[in-house]
């Protein structure tokens, strides 16, 4: 996501399913730019993410295999303000959780078109 080898407005639309979790806040801006740059104007971009306000380190995945990787949880409205600074419209957003917790959030959004 960081460099994506895709021609400029390649893509009819795109998924990041809990994919950015792994993406550091300092790289979320020139993921955006890279996702913008290769949808079509007007394409959709379905984002899921993990909710809250820290990152933590996780040193193993499911299973007991051993890892050491963070894991970035994210408000809503910061991912939302970062998505418009990158040239996409937020058309809706809703929160996924249990009684206990708010567990991720779902954005969709659209690749604005380029201004003269």
């Amino acid at each position: 996501m960081t460099d994506l080898d895709l021609a400029d407005a390649s893509m009819a639309g795109l998924v990041a399913w809990y994919s950015l979790v792994h993406v550091p806040d300092d790289e979320i801006g020139p993921v955006f730019a890279h996702f913008r740059r290769a949808l079509r104007p007007g394409g959709p971009l379905l984002l899921s993410f993990h909710v809250g306000d820290e990152s933590r380190l996780k040193t193993q995945e499911y299973g007991g295999h051993p890892m050491k990787t963070y894991v970035h949880r994210r408000r809503p409205g910061q991912v939302a303000a970062w998505l418009n600074d990158a040239g996409f419209t937020v058309e809706a957003q809703t929160t996924l959780g249990s009684a206990e917790s708010t567990l991720g959030a779902i954005l969709f959004a659209r690749r604005q078109p380029d201004t003269q």
